[in-house]
């Protein structure tokens, strides 16, 4: 019979009472490792790995928040800026359309604009390029040209002639001519008024004068002048916001149309001839590149011309801002009135009735009653071919010799 009796834990020096903690703790990860086939350094490496992942993972989960955080703060932060500089350049927006309207002291003044057998009003039309409408209101006269300055100038004049009343072929011309000059006056003291008001001092006399144009010219309906101007403090304030050049800034905004301005023969988009206007008169590159990228023709080389292009944006777009419809039939006026100017012998030429007229004035001295009726037939070939026109171009050429003697 079998000894059933237990044996003595000391006989097996491997029994577990017989081991300490570290030597068991050896013993078990021994065994472990034969389990699971991994070294011990291999099992560190796999958990190290893993510990590393996660700690990836929470550290762009982390990072995907704080900026989403930004991004909203950014947001927020944008909104308020943008916001308080529309608030701090806000200006109230009239659309300007072709019209003019001059009221007459009674209605038989009609008359005396009329004159013998139409005399007056068409010596006054041709010496202003305008066109008068006398029926709009029994009071009044209304003035119609695309052009602003040949509108001042017709106002003027014709409210010098009512008040000194002397309507006549004579008294028109020189009344005319006297205004034209004033009016150069006029536009200098305009383009000093602009450019005080911007905080800009110390600009060439050129540059002043195209200024003082501003005050007469419209895009898209709205007034040159009080679009820049409205640029020229939104674009300071968000340039002192984010910290870049504030004058630099503010003269960009102010010169950004003024190619607008500028008599050019070449048909260049008026974002080229601001370069070269400003390049002209030696201002520095970094100013010239933020007036002149504002269309996107050129790079944006600098966070101010990036500055002038959102102003312009924001300036452009708030509602009532502009009238859309303007720019291009200015553009189609002015094209049919430099069509004519092109031939030869041409003093002078005037769209009217909304370009459905083509009035041309011819140098007697150089052109024949023959080849004025000639010159009527080629310049409406040459605007059929050219233009695309509503409806048709009465081209009518006005050739008249004029004889005087003192005694």
């Amino acid at each position: 019979m079998k000894d059933n009796k237990t044996k003595d834990p000391s006989e097996n020096p491997d029994s577990p009472d017989n081991l300490s903690v570290e030597q068991l703790k050896e013993k078990y990860l021994k065994e472990l490792e034969k389990v699971a086939s991994l070294s011990r350094e291999d099992a560190r490496k796999i958990l190290t790995k893993e510990l590393e992942q996660e700690m990836e993972n929470e550290k762009a989960r982390r990072m995907a928040e704080a900026e989403e955080q930004i991004k909203m703060a950014t947001e927020d932060r944008a909104r308020d800026i943008l916001v308080s500089a529309m608030e701090h350049a806000a200006t109230s927006y009239v659309a300007e359309f072709t019209v003019s309207v001059v009221e007459l002291p009674s209605e038989e003044w009609k008359g005396k604009i009329i004159g013998k057998e139409g005399r007056n009003v068409r010596a006054f039309e041709r010496a202003t390029g305008v066109e008068l409408d006398l029926e709009e209101a029994p009071k009044a006269v209304r003035i119609s040209s695309f052009d602003p300055v040949r509108r001042h100038i017709a106002r003027l004049s014709l409210e010098r002639l009512i008040r000194e009343d002397r309507f006549q072929p004579e008294s028109i011309e020189s009344t005319v001519e006297k205004v034209k000059g004033e009016i150069d006056q006029e536009i200098k003291r305009e383009g000093e008024s602009i450019a005080l008001e911007a905080g800009l001092g110390g600009l060439p006399a050129g540059i002043i004068e195209l200024l003082g144009r501003f005050k007469f010219r419209t895009s898209y309906g709205q007034n040159l002048a009080k679009h820049s101007l409205e640029m020229v403090k939104l674009a300071g304030y968000l340039a002192a916001e984010v910290g870049a050049d504030v004058e630099l800034t503010k003269a960009a905004a102010l010169f950004h149309d003024i190619g607008k301005v500028a008599t050019s023969e070449s048909g260049e988009p008026h974002d080229v001839l601001t370069r070269k206007i400003l390049e002209r008169f030696g201002f520095p590159e970094k100013l010239v590149n933020a007036a002149a990228s504002h269309h996107d023709r050129e790079e944006k080389k600098s966070v101010e011309a990036e500055l002038v292009y959102i102003a312009d944006a924001i300036s452009g777009s708030r509602p009532g801002a502009r009238y859309e419809d303007i720019e291009g039939y200015v553009k189609r006026i002015t094209d049919l009135e430099k069509i004519a100017k092109d031939f030869s012998g041409v003093e002078d030429a005037y769209a009217i009735s909304a370009g459905r007229e083509l009035r041309v004035i011819v140098k007697a001295g150089e052109i024949s009653d023959e080849r004025a009726a000639q010159l009527a037939q080629e310049v409406g070939k040459r605007v059929k071919e050219q233009m695309v026109t509503p409806g048709g171009v009465k081209v009518v050429v006005i050739r008249e010799s004029r004889f005087e003697s003192q005694v």
